[in-house]
C-alpha cells in the first residue's frame, strides 16, 4: 500500500533536518508562470477577459504558496518570488506570506528571473510550460506566444525553462524544480539537466489535458519540493558558454527587416535574427527591448 503524498513529504523534511541545521540561510527563488498550472489549457484561465481567469489567480497563488509552504518546513530561511505570466499582476499577493518578497510587472532586465543573484541557493519554477519548437505541450511557447516561432541560445532551441535556468546559471544558481505539464518537465529536463519535476497534468494537445485537480497538484508540488531541497547540493547551474549566440525567428517580416538596421543585429533569413551577447544579462535585455519596445509607449 503507497503512503499518501503528504507523508512522504513529512518523511523527505524529516531526513533533511540534520543538514539544514547546518546551514545559516537557505535562500529560494521562484519564478511563477500561468499555462503550467493544473487545470490550465486555454486562454480562458489566462488573461483578464477569461472567464476563469480571476479562479485561477487563486490557484496560482495556493501552487506558489505550496511551493513557498514546503521551503520553508524544509529549512528556506529566505523566498523571493516572481510574478512572471502575462501583464506580470496575476499573483494575489495578500494572500502570499508576509516575509515573503514579490517582483511584479515589466519590463524587468532579467524578465522572469529578475531579483536573482549569486546569494540564493537554489531557483524553481512554477506552472512553466513547454517551448515554442516543441510539437507537444499544452499552450507551447517562447516568451511570446504570438510573435516568437523559435529562440536559440549557442544552438539550441529554448523553452522559457532553459532560458531563464541560463539566467539563473550566471549567477551560479542551479534550478532545482520545475511543475507543469509532463512535457514542460520533461523538456526543462532534457535542456536542463535532472532537475525534481512537479507533472500536475499531461498534455494531450494544445488546448487539452489529463489534469490533476489544484488541491492534489498543490500536494504533489509541496511533495517535489520537499525532495528537491532534500538534495539541493547535489544540481549544477545552467551555465552557457559566453559570449552567447542569440538566434530568434519572429512570426513578422517587418521586425525582422528593421531590427537588421541595428549594427550588432544581423538578419539571417527572412524571419530571423542573430544577436550575440556577452553574457545572459545582455542577452535577457535584448530580448526584453526586442519584444516589448513601441514606439509609442507611454508614459
Amino acid at each position: 500500500m503507497h503512503r499518501p503524498l503528504a507523508v512522504l513529504a513529512l518523511s523527505l523534511v524529516a531526513s533533511i533536518a540534520m543538514a539544514q541545521q547546518e546551514r545559516d540561510s537557505l535562500k529560494i527563488y521562484i519564478s511563477a508562470d500561468m499555462e503550467g498550472l493544473a487545470g490550465a489549457v486555454t486562454g480562458e484561465q489566462l488573461g483578464p477577459s477569461g472567464f476563469e481567469y480571476q479562479r485561477f489567480r487563486e490557484f496560482m497563488t495556493a501552487e506558489v504558496n505550496a511551493a513557498i509552504d514546503a521551503a520553508k518546513a524544509a529549512g528556506a530561511t529566505e523566498v523571493l518570488v516572481s510574478d512572471s505570466h502575462g501583464n506580470g499582476q496575476s499573483l494575489l499577493i495578500e494572500k502570499l506570506p508576509s516575509d515573503v518578497m514579490v517582483v511584479r510587472s515589466w519590463p524587468r532586465p532579467l524578465s522572469m528571473m529578475d531579483g536573482i543573484d549569486e546569494t540564493f541557493d537554489g531557483a524553481m519554477f512554477i506552472g512553466y510550460h513547454s517551448s515554442t519548437s516543441n510539437t507537444r505541450g499544452v499552450r507551447a511557447h517562447t516568451m511570446s506566444s504570438g510573435n516568437v516561432t523559435e529562440l536559440r541560445l549557442n544552438g539550441i532551441a529554448m523553452s522559457e525553462g532553459g532560458l531563464n535556468a541560463a539566467i539563473a546559471g550566471m549567477f551560479g544558481v542551479p534550478i532545482i524544480l520545475v511543475s507543469g505539464d509532463d512535457v514542460a518537465v520533461a523538456e526543462t529536463q532534457v535542456i536542463v539537466g535532472e532537475v525534481e519535476g512537479a507533472v500536475v497534468k499531461w498534455a494531450r494537445g494544445f488546448h487539452s489535458a489529463r489534469t490533476l485537480t489544484p488541491e492534489a497538484a498543490q500536494e504533489v508540488i509541496r511533495t517535489r519540493v520537499a525532495s528537491a531541497i532534500s538534495r539541493i547540493d547535489d544540481f549544477e547551474p545552467y551555465v552557457l558558454e559566453t559570449p552567447i549566440e542569440v538566434e530568434l525567428s519572429l512570426k513578422h517580416y517587418q521586425p525582422v527587416e528593421l531590427l537588421g538596421y541595428l549594427p550588432n543585429v544581423e538578419r539571417i533569413s527572412s524571419h530571423a535574427i542573430r544577436f550575440v551577447g556577452q553574457d545572459m544579462e545582455e542577452v535577457s535585455r535584448f530580448l526584453t527591448f526586442v519584444l516589448n519596445f513601441r514606439v509609442d509607449l507611454q508614459p
